[in-house]
């Protein structure tokens, strides 16, 4: 996590509101849970509202439910307002909402590409224009949830790759904005960890087996605690970035040379990319593009059914 990050001390979050995006499942579940045992008052926002209702009865009388799709300005307002009159300030937001469509460039359903970079990306960046100025005034602290895949672009993973990179960018940008204002920003790069929306990638029956496929590390799935462990203490320490697990940071030292180490690989490996993408184009004519592309997992088909 770097030395900076190491040395940081936790700070106490008990009556401090915490505000997380994408809290219906994953990540944001879990934090709500972990933030509300340590005295914090959580804040849910995202879609869903019967599964984040049940997680905010697991969080205590502190923890408060707001239905909006963090593509659309006006619900998220409305989320931030409704925030602001029931708990009076927001110290910590975690944009943390993500989907993903697996499909190759040439095939996949637009629709699919698109929604992917709305709510990974644009998402993003409307929770944090419509929140910060409430973070400000608190000196508080953004972290964004960024991924793996923005350091390793993986094939039929352009629209996550791209989104997710996009966010990095976004975050790194806003963290010198901001510096001057008391706030911190962190960015947090996940690998592979056992969520609906991996669990329901490796379902699919042609991102599953390419992704099974990676090499090592590249494509081991890691227990959810192990990145809500990571997560909690980068949001305490106010880290500049997360890494989950540590490795995925030495990664960045190589990152020039990953995109051509990916292609060979993709290549060297039974030709497994030129197999996926004809088992695409099978699936696709099988299934039709909208339901071999829509984003994986219950948060995809969520965000999908907001588009129709």
């Amino acid at each position: 996590m770097g030395v900076t990050n190491l040395l940081a001390r936790e700070r106490d979050v008990r009556g401090k509101v915490v505000l997380i995006t994408g809290a219906a499942r994953g990540f944001g579940a879990g934090l709500a849970r972990r933030f509300a045992a340590r005295g914090a008052k959580v804040a849910l926002v995202g879609l869903e509202p019967e599964e984040m209702a049940a997680v905010a009865a697991e969080c205590g009388p502190d923890a408060a439910v707001f239905e909006a799709d963090v593509t659309d300005w006006a619900a998220l307002e409305a989320a931030t307002a409704q925030t602001i009159a029931r708990f009076g300030r927001i110290d910590v937001v975690i944009a943390n909402a993500g989907i993903a469509a697996a499909g190759f460039v040439r095939s996949i359903d637009p629709a699919a590409f698109e929604r992917t970079i709305e709510v990974d990306l644009l998402g993003v960046w409307r929770t944090v224009r419509v929140t910060l100025p409430h973070v400000i005034e608190a000196k508080g602290y953004v972290l964004v949830v960024s991924s793996l895949a923005a350091i390793t672009h993986a094939p039929a993973m352009a629209a996550y790759a791209a989104a997710k990179a996009g966010v990095e960018a976004f975050t790194n940008s806003l963290r010198a904005e901001v510096r001057h204002l008391g706030v911190g920003v962190g960015v947090a790069h996940p690998s592979w960890i056992a969520t609906d929306l991996v669990n329901g990638a490796d379902e699919h029956p042609v991102f599953g087996p390419l992704r099974a496929a990676m090499p090592g590390p590249l494509g081991r799935t890691h227990p959810v605690p192990l990145a809500l462990d990571a997560l909690e203490k980068g949001v305490l320490r106010r880290d500049r970035t997360i890494h989950v697990p540590g490795w995925v940071g030495l990664l960045k030292l190589f990152r020039a040379f990953l995109p051509p180490i990916i292609e060979i690989g993709g290549r060297v490996r039974g030709n497994m990319v030129a197999k996926a993408d004809r088992a695409a184009l099978a699936d696709i004519a099988d299934r039709g593009a909208a339901t071999s592309s829509r984003p994986v997992g219950a948060g995809g088909a969520a965000a999908m059914a907001k588009t129709r």
